[in-house]
């Protein structure tokens, strides 16, 4: 069985930053891709970044500039630095592992990101 376990979201004010982990819980597995999507009350889920075991990543239009994502390959954690942060960005952000591909088949328990003044 594969786990993920986030942890660092919070409140924030606007132009703060968090930086979001996510960690294997359990045995040790390999992703292809790892990331976050994230998802605003009454709205869809959408993704926000994602990297693969190259090192290949793809971010939201909101997110560039704003969000980098990176991963540790051997222990297969993942990091999400938010910076500049924007109410809008409030929401529950859930990382995700991909097995094979690019989607996700494993999802952490989310965590509460709120930016307010």
């Amino acid at each position: 069985q594969v786990q993920l376990v986030e942890s660092g979201g919070g409140l924030v004010q606007p132009g703060g930053s968090l930086r979001l982990s996510c960690a294997a819980s359990g045995r040790r597995f390999s992703l292809n891709a790892m990331g976050w999507y994230r998802q605003a009350p009454r709205q869809p889920r959408e993704l926000v970044a994602r990297i693969t075991n190259t090192g290949t990543t793809t971010y939201a239009e909101y997110a560039k500039g704003r969000f980098t994502v990176s991963r540790d390959n051997a222990k297969n954690t993942a990091d999400l630095q938010m910076n500049s942060l924007k109410p809008e960005d409030t929401a529950v952000y859930y990382c995700f592992g991909g097995w094979r591909g690019l989607d996700p088949d494993y999802w952490g328990q989310g965590t509460q990101v709120t930016v307010s003044s």
